[in-house]
């Protein structure tokens, strides 16, 4: 361990710092498919009695009208954010129509074209249109199929007083907002050395629907039939981040290794305006109809497929990059977690106390500037671990050394160990150690991963990748629609869809100037 880290951690470890790590804050969004009882995307309009999905706060869609998004709000406590989820989830699945249910696998059901996966609609307003344009940009860039891939997204953020502490430690003069940015690029710049290990104990998508593949002619990857029309890859951990996923070669030339906030925002800024000849010869319009919102290199910043993002909450109408420099970083977003298939809502308060664990560990420990040569090992480590992770004798690069990815996910867990049992004596529980426990027979045993246990049920029982799939996600689906809501959290639900309504129909109504207006204002400098 480094002196900083021992230095920081000790400090925390006094009883008058223990709030620092106590308000932590959590968020979780969750992405799931609608699907029918013969393992088809839904067709059907996002149901209209869950509320708006442009104005809804908590319930909306992400790609796909079929594509579910759930957003919790933010809280203190994992338990509570999870119950909110769960709560989400009943309440969606007693107002969805009932043969449909919501698919728990990250890859998806069976996909039958372009044509047959709607584009998410937000209404008649300019906003609803421009997000309803972006994701048509997305479909004329790299597919529709690729934008059926869910995930769950962790957002998490450490309390003013800690950065403070950690400021006041390092005998820095600086305004607090900055020295909190720094700190989070570090954080960020940590998880990216190591989220190779998330991609080992949580990653659960090592098979897929042949159709799939179908829509990538040109994918790579040496993927095996699993029987009938299931594609697998025997180590795997997450196809989902792997090449047939969230990649893009595009984006390759933005090299974001995430060294300071300033060079982060300024390549983000200079993507969206940047034009790019491949988007070009896609064209802006056709026949008067919008095909993306630009053709440059990035349409907004969201389009920036990456592990994890600094995110500030924006104000009505603010870019997020203006909002990050003008405010810095208020929060970091964990995106590379797949949906756990056997979990009801695809993540669990162990694995959340992990992340968080872990999210910590990144913030405390010495985190220099990334170098090319390390990016490269970096990229190098995250592809292996999710192409071949449960590999036997697998070997990574530590520090330009090699190193299986056993021991050094053992080294790791014995670096967090300290930091779970400061949590948990700040809690008053054993659950934080506990966590790291499980963690730990996972890497001495790969049969304990998720993506084990994908393979291990499919070749148990027989099953393809959608016939498991499915049977999970209506088994899951109909516990949510039996667990009773009170009739207080029933009429709030019911409340928020009916104001969500209102609120879409508001906007509507006050639109003053025309979409191309309105895009051209929006992208101003």
């Amino acid at each position: 361990m480094s002196q900083i880290f021992e230095r920081r951690l000790q400090a925390l470890q006094k009883a008058e710092h223990h709030h620092c790590l106590r308000q932590i804050r959590h968020g979780i969004e969750k992405e799931g498919l609608r699907v029918t009882a013969d393992s088809h995307l839904s067709q059907t309009r996002h149901p209209e009695r869950v509320g708006a999905t442009l104005t809804h706060p908590y319930i909306t869609t992400d790609y796909s009208e079929a594509l579910l998004e759930f957003i919790t709000p933010v809280y203190q406590d994992i338990g509570a954010t999870l119950t909110f989820l769960e709560e989400l989830h009943s309440f969606t699945l007693k107002k969805m129509d009932p043969s449909e249910s919501i698919w728990g696998s990250s890859m998806p059901p069976v996909l039958e074209g372009d044509e047959h996966i709607p584009v998410a609609w937000y209404g008649t307003s300019n906003i609803g249109q421009m997000k309803h344009v972006y994701r048509q940009g997305l479909a004329h860039r790299y597919g529709k199929a690729m934008q059926t891939i869910a995930g769950i997204h962790y957002n998490f953020s450490l309390p003013g007083t800690f950065w403070s502490l950690l400021q006041t430690l390092a005998n820095d003069s600086r305004e607090l907002v900055d020295y909190q940015s720094e700190g989070y690029f570090a954080l960020i710049r940590n998880f990216r050395r190591y989220s190779w290990l998330l991609m080992y104990l949580f990653g659960a998508s090592p098979a897929m629907d042949r159709c799939f593949l179908d829509q990538h002619p040109d994918a790579s990857l040496p993927l095996e039939s699993g029987g009938d029309n299931t594609r697998l890859m025997p180590w795997a951990t997450s196809l989902r981040m792997s090449d047939l996923g969230y990649t893009n070669n595009a984006q390759s030339s933005l090299n974001i290794c995430y060294n300071n906030l300033n060079d982060y925002v300024e390549s983000l800024w200079q993507a969206i305006h940047t034009p790019y000849a491949e988007y070009e010869k896609i064209g802006l319009k056709k026949d008067g109809e919008y095909l993306q919102l630009n053709t440059n290199l990035l349409q907004i910043e969201n389009e920036y497929y990456s592990p994890i993002r600094p995110k500030r909450v924006t104000r009505s109408g603010e870019k997020p990059v203006v909002a990050l420099r003008e405010r810095g970083v208020e929060y970091i977003e964990v995106r590379c977690l797949d949906l756990n298939p056997f979990l009801p809502v695809g993540i669990d308060a162990v694995q959340a106390r992990f992340l968080d664990v872990f999210l910590v560990y990144c913030a405390l420990q010495e985190s220099p500037a990334i170098e090319e040569a390390e990016c490269k090992a970096i990229a190098r480590n995250f592809e292996k671990t999710v192409n071949e992770g449960r590999r036997p004798g697998l070997m990574l690069e530590q520090l330009g050394q090699s190193i299986t990815l056993t021991d050094w996910g053992l080294e790791l867990l014995d670096q967090l160990e300290p930091v779970a049992a400061l949590m948990d004596s700040i809690h008053g529980t054993g659950d934080f150690s506990m966590c790291i426990r499980q963690q730990r027979r996972k890497l001495n045993n790969s049969e304990r991963t998720p993506s084990a246990q994908v393979l291990n049920t499919l070749s148990k029982h027989n099953h393809s990748f959608i016939e498991m799939s499915q049977e999970l996600a209506e088994i899951q689906s109909d516990y949510f629609r039996q667990i009773p809501l009170s009739q207080s959290r029933m009429e709030y639900f019911s409340e928020l869809a009916q104001q969500s309504l209102h609120d879409q129909q508001a906007i509507e109504a006050v639109d003053t100037i025309d979409f191309d207006t309105f895009l051209a204002q929006y992208f101003a400098d």
